[in-house]
């Protein structure tokens, strides 16, 4: 009796699971929605002043697209069993991802030495929008780095198989989200100056 109630506790927790992350991943679209709009809008104003993103986002911006291919790859592999190539695709998305966060501040110093501040007298209306907006999604590219984490244990702890690998396939829509979504900041900045 009491093993087939945590079976069905365990298979209501998976039939929940991709719904929730789709909720909050909506939630988090509109987010950044309402802030590209506030971009928009400020683009009017007087003071507004035009400049070149930083090199700095594009390497990132490399680094992410290929850390979602590498994801990709260990999600195919998991489920050919192929425990080996899984952990290193895993292992490269992580440090892809640690290295595109290291691209990010990169990019800010580039702003900086250019004279360009998040706040402050010698801040632009612009460059705190960017320094906003970068920063938010940083922060939710530090939440896909803990998930990245968690995925990366739970697959050397032997947790997933070609079966059952719900948690990687988790992690990996939500990193895949993370990217795009930084992909579409990237040409919102690059286009809409």
């Amino acid at each position: 009796m009491e093993n087939t109630l945590k079976q069905e506790l365990k298979s209501a927790k998976r039939k929940s699971a991709k719904p929730m992350l789709w909720v909050s991943m909506i939630s988090m679209t509109m987010l950044f929605a309402g802030l590209t709009s506030a971009y928009v809008v400020s683009r009017k104003r007087n003071d507004w002043v035009s400049f070149d993103l930083p090199p700095a986002f594009y390497t990132s911006t490399i680094l992410i697209v290929i850390s979602s291919i590498t994801f990709l790859l260990a999600k195919f592999f998991i489920k050919k069993e192929n425990r080996q190539l899984t952990t290193l695709f895993l292992a490269s998305t992580l440090i892809l991802g640690v290295s595109f966060v290291f691209f990010q501040f990169e990019g800010f110093k580039e702003l900086i030495n250019s004279g360009l501040f998040f706040a402050g007298a010698k801040s632009t209306v612009k460059s705190s929008f960017i320094y906003g907006i970068t920063i938010a999604h940083l922060a939710h590219i530090a939440g896909g780095i803990i998930v990245l984490l968690v995925v990366f244990y739970n697959h050397l702890t032997k947790k997933y198989t070609s079966k059952d690998f719900l948690g990687l396939e988790l992690g990996a829509i939500f990193w895949h989200f993370v990217d795009i979504l930084w992909i579409y900041l990237f040409l919102f900045f690059y286009f809409i100056r």
